[in-house]
């Protein structure tokens, strides 16, 4: 994978981790994916303050999910206070092995596509003079 996450990589990555056991629609990843990725552009990181509370929540999923993680900067203010910002990054390791780890797709296409010549006759495939 690339270093920039793209849409197809966290719409696979997100079919592939969340609820998994129901699966989640292709259309429904994309939109989510196309959706979080409008937040970080090119970006590694973004920061918390800029989410609504519903886009947080689709974030906090894709956490739970394991495509997300969270980081924290502490710096102190000119008056001495502390102050502390939140970040969200994409966990690429995690996106990256749930490609690598999925059976190849053309393959499948592929070996789907070859059954059709089982049910031919064997003398389908002589020359006829």
């Amino acid at each position: 994978m690339e270093d920039t996450v793209t849409v197809e990589d966290l719409t696979f990555a997100i079919k592939h981790s969340i609820d998994n056991s129901m699966g989640m629609e292709e259309e429904q990843a994309y939109m989510l994916a196309r959706h979080v990725l409008n937040f970080f552009g090119y970006s590694d990181r973004i920061i918390d303050n800029v989410l609504e509370p519903e886009d947080r929540d689709a974030f906090y999923m894709l956490e739970d999910a394991g495509l997300l993680t969270t980081e924290r900067e502490e710096t102190t203010l000119y008056d001495g206070r502390e102050w502390r910002i939140h970040y969200w990054l994409f966990k690429k390791d995690r996106i990256s092995g749930l490609i690598e780890a999925a059976p190849s797709e053309s393959f499948e296409e592929v070996a789907d596509e070859s059954v059709v010549y089982d049910d031919l006759p064997e003398d389908i495939w002589q020359r006829k003079e």
